[in-house]
């Protein structure tokens, strides 16, 4: 989890880039929530798939990350930045049987 910010921090940049946020735009986006245990707001990219007002975040590596794990259960609430708009909604994460973790998104009417 060291390497995730120097990660992080470009394809952040580009992503709210005038000139390549346009591209990046549509597979990344930011993902804003409060650390259930922390209580820290917390912010990054993610890869995503978007349908309507239907988003669903495929988390590579799960073992490796812990930020899904805030949206086991029940979930909770997050902004996610989409073509440069935040947009809220209610985020959850479930592991299948194989250990492929999902973030399904369902996102508030504007």
């Amino acid at each position: 989890m060291r390497a995730a910010p120097i990660f992080n921090a470009p394809v952040v940049a580009l992503t709210t880039s005038p000139r390549w946020g346009r591209f990046l735009g549509r597979t990344f986006a930011m993902v804003t929530y409060t650390g259930r245990k922390s209580g820290r707001v917390i912010s990054l990219p993610v890869g995503y798939r978007r349908t309507g007002d239907d988003v669903v975040i495929i988390v590579s590596m799960p073992d490796a990350k812990t930020w899904w794990r805030n949206f086991l259960g029940e979930g909770a609430p997050l902004t996610i930045t989409l073509d440069g708009h935040d947009r809220t909604g209610h985020a959850v994460a479930r592991r299948d049987d194989t250990g492929r973790v999902t973030v399904n998104v369902r996102l508030d009417q504007p």
